[in-house]
């Protein structure tokens, strides 16, 4: 005898249907919700302070590009562990995500009118 399928409304609220026929879903489509305005700005709101000559007469933009020149001068050898180039990348790279993050934040806060 064949089993009986019984006419219970699913659980699952990701395969439910909506009363418009389209799909339940828990965040919207566009979640990174990315604009072009927020990386250029904060691209140029990092390298701006990050250019200023304040680690002994040099700035960090330039002592990473510095770096950059001294490791491509030895290349396929990469960098050592004890290589500058790695303090440099990680500082000059780690303010740049922070920024572009809080820019991301400031520019969708001001849009949604949260601030």
């Amino acid at each position: 005898m064949a089993p009986t399928i019984s006419p219970v409304a699913e659980r699952n609220p990701l395969k439910q249907k909506l009363a418009s026929g389209g799909r339940f879903t828990c965040f919207e489509r566009d979640w990174l919700r990315r604009d072009l305005n927020v990386i250029g700005f904060g691209l140029i709101g990092w390298i701006a302070p990050s250019s200023i000559p304040a680690i002994n007469g040099n700035s960090l933009t330039g002592l990473f590009f510095q770096s950059i020149g001294e490791e491509l001068a030895h290349w396929p050898t990469g960098p050592a562990l004890t290589s500058q180039f790695w303090l440099w990348m990680i500082t000059w790279h780690l303010g740049l995500f922070i920024c572009l993050t809080f820019g991301q934040i400031g520019f969708k806060g001001r849009t949604d009118g949260y601030f």
